[in-house]
């Protein structure tokens, strides 16, 4: 398909369902060459990028948030060159102007003529966290739980800022006290109920709570505080998941390096996850289709406020390419697929089984030597190019309640084989998901992302379990 030209009002919003993510190889080096001459002048972040990546295996680059560039060192038009540019909307500092780049999964850019020297600002979950963590302490500017906040960490002529996001891409700090508002919210869906007698039910009444909580704080703040409350429930059942954040926290990061979170879904459900995503203010990007053969399609959402993507999974007949999936409720397929056999098994994950998968960006060999250290093993790369590496780690095996098991037997859709091994010893549910983007190239491997689906399928994995047992 031909890649559609874009006009600088178009990314505004992200990009449409059919636009294919460039590689971006000289604005990449532009940053990296900030990154660099920014460490050589801050000792504390230098030694900060040290242990970032020896004690949770990721680069101090994934962790920056935006560069502060001086108008005398560096020119616009130099920097629209590379593809820059200029943000207009944003709250910005008086005398700034805002860059970013449409095309690449890189930082923004503050230009002033204000500025001495190249400053830096990496994001984390909570300042006060990388306080402690550090030994720091000092004002903190912003309200709590507001949606822009940032310490400084002035160093020479060099300065670090330390900053938490919470559903704005604006760069002055919000004053406005909101936290307990905030925190009334996230309390609300992280204590929701997911488990409902029908999932029809647990549906509409997710989507009820959502319209409330953006009708309170607003749909940046809501889908900041979503995604928080969802790494949460995952987490609790994901042991790499647990090891890897203990890492990070250890250094007061939180999960702030995060790409990506997965949602499967049912066909049936699939319409109304859409409408979820939607009210927290989601936008719909790229659609998958992953052929025939895989069965398995996806609608990337990205929320252009809080900055955070979402793949939403379903299992997709080769009739359903036709139309917008994301809107035409799809009817029960015969034998369903790797999406829906993971649903009917587990549940919806906006409900009782919580994502799939969490993607985070890291120094992709350092992560699978570090967890390896820690006996958590990683699966074969799914994408292995210099600008795209992905992989797994191996699943977690989730226990299957017995009516949702016999349930899939009886129907038909689980043969015998599969059921006993199920029954015996579970079934894949979640991972954490490796991942290093070079070239600023911010889309996904489709072959790659097909191949893996195909590989976790619950129903494989437990035949495969079987006849290794019988080799043996």
């Amino acid at each position: 398909m031909a890649q559609k030209t874009l006009k600088n009002s178009d990314f505004l919003q992200p990009a449409p369902p059919e636009y294919k993510w460039p590689r971006c190889p000289e604005a990449d080096q532009f940053i990296e060459e900030c990154v660099r001459a920014f460490l050589a002048e801050h000792g504390f972040a230098r030694r900060l990028a040290e242990r970032m990546k020896a004690e949770t295996s990721t680069l101090f680059s994934v962790w920056v948030d935006h560069f502060l560039l001086p108008a005398r060192h560096y020119k616009l038009e130099d920097l629209k060159r590379l593809g820059f540019w200029e943000d207009k909307k944003a709250r910005r500092p008086a005398g700034a102007m805002v860059l970013y780049h449409p095309y690449a999964d890189l930082p923004k850019i503050l230009l002033s003529s204000r500025f001495k020297e190249v400053g830096c600002a990496i994001m984390v979950d909570d300042i006060w966290r990388f306080q402690s963590a550090h030994r720091l302490s000092g004002d903190i500017h912003g309200a709590p739980y507001s949606t822009y906040r940032f310490m400084r960490l002035p160093e020479g002529v060099a300065e670090l800022y330390v900053v938490e996001r919470r559903g704005s891409q604006n760069f002055v700090p919000d004053k406005r006290g909101r936290g307990e508002a905030y925190l009334q919210c996230f309390e609300r869906w992280a204590a929701r109920p997911r488990h409902y007698d029908s999932e029809a039910e647990g549906m509409k009444e997710t989507l009820r709570l959502a319209r409330q909580i953006v009708k309170a704080i607003g749909t940046g703040p809501a889908a900041t505080l979503f995604l928080e409350g969802e790494r949460i429930y995952w987490q609790k059942r994901n042991h790499a998941g647990q090891i890897q954040k203990a890492r990070q926290d250890e250094l007061g990061l939180g999960w702030a390096n995060h790409d990506h979170h997965t949602f499967r879904s049912s066909r049936s459900h699939f319409p109304m996850l859409i409408e979820i995503l939607l009210t927290f203010g989601f936008k719909k990007r790229e659609r998958y289709y992953a052929g025939k053969e895989a069965g398995w399609g996806a609608q990337i959402m990205e929320q252009p406020e809080a900055g955070v993507i979402i793949f939403a999974d379903v299992d997709l007949s080769l009739e359903d390419v036709t139309v917008d999936f994301s809107k035409v409720a799809l009817p029960d397929l015969n034998k369903p697929g790797t999406v829906g056999l993971w649903c009917a098994l587990h549940g919806e994950s906006i409900l009782q089984a919580g994502m799939h998968h969490l993607e985070a960006k890291f120094e992709f060999d350092q992560l699978k030597k570090d967890l390896q250290e820690k006996q958590i093993e990683t699966m074969p790369p799914f994408s292995d190019f210099f600008f795209l590496r992905q992989a797994f780690t191996k699943a977690e095996m989730w226990p299957v309640a017995d009516t949702r098991l016999n349930a899939l037997r009886e129907a038909g859709r689980l043969s015998e084989e599969a059921y006993q091994q199920i029954k015996a010893k579970g079934a894949v549910g979640s991972h954490l998901e490796n991942l290093q983007r070079h070239e600023g190239f911010k889309g996904f491997n489709q072959r790659g992302v097909s191949d893996i689906i195909s590989a976790v399928n619950p129903e494989k994995l437990a035949l495969s379990r079987l006849s290794e047992r019988g080799a043996a």
